[in-house]
């Protein structure tokens, strides 16, 4: 018994014992986990808000570089049809009313037009909308004033036509707006619909918190719950994966934001960040850029049933996208709108008349894939030279090109319709041609249109650009011009032999060229033999001259690979592209004048600060006399040679000039030509090289034809140099007449080479003609 009184009474005193140093184990353990669990959370939770901060304040989104033509100008006098306007005018998407009464309208009553202009930041400065009138008369305007004060204007620019973007990686594209911009009635439906306390909670809304663990605890998938904040941080930070880690991130990150940034910052980047769906390859993003997409208005002047069709958007681009599915989007849209009633956004009147208004989306605007893919890809190849393509996909720069979208237009069309009608003349297969052209201004050097090839909107092969081809006879001016620049030895009236000629060259096959007619001509006139293209006499001339004078002439006309030295180049075995050829030629059309053909204007900032300026570089490349001259055996091309039926096309008023050229087996047909302000050059051809049967006459002669045809241009006169006088050329020889001859007509010469009259006409006197210009002018 004392025993087990004893042992009785030891055991709570033993109890006791364990219970206090279990107790001191405990909080000092329980210290230590806690220290332990909260550091590691803590070191976490500063780490995702050095995270947060970093990415928010760093640059917060990739902005594309934004592509645009060359603006409209309108001034007095300015050539501009009713068609080119109304052309420009509706790829700017203005509307047509009754009165322009607001920003990006116009009105017309005959031939009075009343514009309201857009505001547009310029590489030179801002210019603010304006209100203006005025008339095209013959096809020029007239009366240009501003309407509200009267006063007339000396110049206004239309905002230019958006061309293309040079993308971030992810194709992501959008246009920044401030919170200011946005319309009330937009961020009302949005907080309506997306998050009605936002200006309540501080990122994390506990009440949608429970609604999303009730979902979780019932078995469904993790849904609901995320305020805006949190939604940015996923679209910002996260992916979309749906794990309850990542919802947690979520959710400690959003209060991080609130915690560091006032609300309208979230908002505001909220509203540049979300994703509106995809256009082609291109991804939309942002409130500003859904606007011009869907409605093809600025932000600013979206109405309430516009942006409640945006924000019912954001539950699923793709599933409620307005131009697949209509219905689905309205019935979607409509609940949008029923929020903003019952939250007394808007009346219930003012809900009723929004819901019956129509989804009236604009036209799906092809800008994902350039309407202008050749161009454009041209205008990146000169921006890499200067710009890192890093800085061209994520610095939001706005290039401004030398675009002409109206010439870009005639051109393409002139392709797509002369190689359908070739294509059916001669019962070939549809497809079976491509072909390529460029058109530049002859003054500035400035690059007007680009087609790649007959399917103008495809990203692929750019034939204007990469196609090298056999040039043909496009070569024979080079040629003549080297000879011209020797001006004490050639001439015009130089007489070149025409007939049979072999070249042999140590390691290669003798060369023996023939014409195209089968024929020899025996002893023709300088500007004859290039007119009526013989290749015998070309090739005879440049091998006399030498071929590497002649490669070398090229590369002072702009031409700038490597050429190869063999004498068969000088009928055109060397290949060249579309673009070298209109180099080339430029120099010639610009007085032999050699000025960088450009595709670019100017680069600005986002904010329109000029960051480089592509100003004319232009420096002398041949003879201005030499130059002359040659142009002027170019408009005998037009006028009397192998190039004469291009006049069926444009009259004989614009004296133009140009050159025909054929390769062998009549693979590629070329035409290179100008007139006073343009020059343009068309390959026509087949990618696998097979014989089209065509000429440089019967084929790319009438694609250069129609364009010019329908573009405004100006006659080709040439200031004509003080060295240089006019001299009789007798019609049926080519030579030069002597006195009291008929039936000649007028070339130019050097004065220092010109012969003195004669008593005898040359047409009278053919067998005298060999001796008397040797007497006259000597060694040829």
């Amino acid at each position: 018994m004392p025993r087990t009184s004893k042992a009785k009474a030891k055991k709570p005193r033993n109890k006791k014992k364990a219970k206090r140093r279990f107790s001191r184990f405990s909080y000092r353990e329980l210290i230590l986990l806690i220290i332990g669990f909260c550091l590691p959370f803590t070191l976490y939770i500063f780490y995702v808000d050095r995270h947060v901060v970093e990415q928010f304040e760093g640059k917060r989104f990739s902005l594309p570089a934004r592509v645009y033509a060359r603006p409209l100008e309108l001034y007095e006098g300015k050539y501009l049809t009713t068609n080119q306007l109304k052309f420009e005018l509706n790829l700017l998407n203005y509307d047509k009313l009754a009165q322009a009464n607001n920003e990006g309208s116009y009105s017309q009553s005959g031939n009075q037009f009343s514009l309201y202009t857009r505001p547009f930041i310029f590489w030179d400065g801002e210019q603010a909308t304006k209100n203006i009138t005025f008339r095209i008369s013959n096809n020029k305007i007239t009366q240009l004033r501003d309407e509200n004060t009267n006063a007339e204007l000396s110049l206004v620019r239309l905002d230019p036509i958006k061309i293309g973007g040079i993308y971030p990686n992810k194709g992501e594209d959008r246009e920044l707006v401030r919170l200011d911009q946005v319309p009330d009635h937009l961020i009302n439906a949005l907080i309506a619909v997306e998050d009605k306390r936002f200006y309540q909670h501080h990122g994390v809304d506990p009440k949608a918190v429970l609604r999303a663990i009730t979902t979780l605890f019932s078995g469904k998938r993790i849904q609901g719950g995320s305020t805006i904040t949190q939604q940015l941080v996923k679209n910002f930070f996260l992916t979309q994966e749906r794990t309850i880690s990542r919802k947690l991130k979520e959710m400690v990150m959003a209060l991080l934001l609130e915690l560091h940034y006032e609300k309208n910052d979230i908002l505001e980047t909220y509203l540049n960040e979300v994703y509106f769906g995809q256009d082609k390859n291109r991804a939309i993003h942002g409130f500003g850029l859904a606007s011009q997409f869907y409605f093809s208005r600025p932000i600013e002047h979206l109405e309430i049933h516009q942006s409640a069709l945006l924000i019912g958007l954001l539950k699923g681009p793709a599933y409620y996208n307005p131009r697949r599915h209509p219905e689905r989007a309205k019935k979607r849209r409509n609940l949008v709108i029923n929020a903003l009633a019952d939250q007394d956004y808007i009346s219930k009147q003012q809900a009723i008349y929004e819901k019956k208004q129509n989804i009236a989306v604009s036209k799906l605007p092809d800008t994902g894939q350039s309407l202008y893919p050749a161009f454009l890809e041209l205008v990146i190849k000169q921006l890499k030279r200067d710009y890192r393509e890093s800085d061209l996909r994520s610095e939001g720069l706005r290039i401004f090109t030398t675009l002409d979208p109206y010439q870009q237009k005639i051109s393409e069309e002139a392709i797509v319709l002369r190689l359908n009608q070739l294509e059916k003349d001669r019962n070939l297969p549809s497809g079976h041609l491509q072909a390529a052209t460029i058109v530049a201004n002859i003054l500035d050097g400035e690059i007007k249109a680009v087609v790649g090839g007959r399917d103008t909107n495809f990203q692929g092969f750019n034939r204007a650009l990469d196609a090298s081809r056999q040039i043909g006879s496009l070569i024979k001016p080079v040629i003549y011009l080297t000879a011209l620049n020797q001006e004490d030895e050639y001439n015009l009236a130089t007489p070149i032999d025409d007939s049979p000629f072999t070249w042999s060259e140590n390691g290669i096959e003798d060369w023996q060229p023939q014409n195209y007619d089968k024929k020899f001509h025996g002893e023709v006139p300088l500007w004859l033999a290039l007119a009526k293209s013989y290749n015998v006499a070309a090739a005879r001339l440049g091998t006399q001259l030498g071929v590497k004078k002649i490669i070398k002439m090229a590369h002072r006309l702009g031409v700038h690979k490597e050429l190869s030295p063999y004498a068969s180049s000088l009928l055109g075995t060397m290949e060249l592209t579309p673009y070298e050829v209109t180099q080339l030629y430029h120099t010639i059309a610009n007085g032999g004048f050699r000025t960088p053909l450009r595709a670019i204007r100017e680069v600005t900032t986002i904010e329109g600060e000029p960051l480089s300026r592509y100003q004319i570089q232009t420096e002398p490349a041949v003879s201005n006399e030499a130059n002359y001259l040659l142009i002027r055996a170019l408009q005998e091309v037009v006028n009397r040679g192998t190039g004469s039926s291009v006049k069926n096309y444009i009259g004989d008023s614009l004296n133009a000039a140009g050159k025909t050229g054929t390769t062998d087996n009549l693979r590629d047909s070329w035409f290179a030509g100008f007139t006073g302000d343009k020059v343009a050059v068309v390959w026509l051809g087949n990618d696998d090289n097979k014989s089209i049967q065509l000429t440089g006459a019967s084929g790319a002669m009438t694609i250069w034809g129609k364009i010019i045809q329908n573009l405004s241009s100006q006659a080709l006169s040439i200031p004509q140099p003080n060295s240089v006088k006019y001299a009789a050329v007798d019609n049926d020889t080519g030579f030069l007449a002597v006195r009291n001859c008929s039936n000649t007509f007028e070339l130019p010469f050097n004065e220092s080479s010109l012969p003195s009259d004669g008593n005898y006409c040359s047409a009278k006197t053919s067998g005298k003609i060999k001796s008397w210009f040797k007497r006259i002018f000597g060694k040829r």
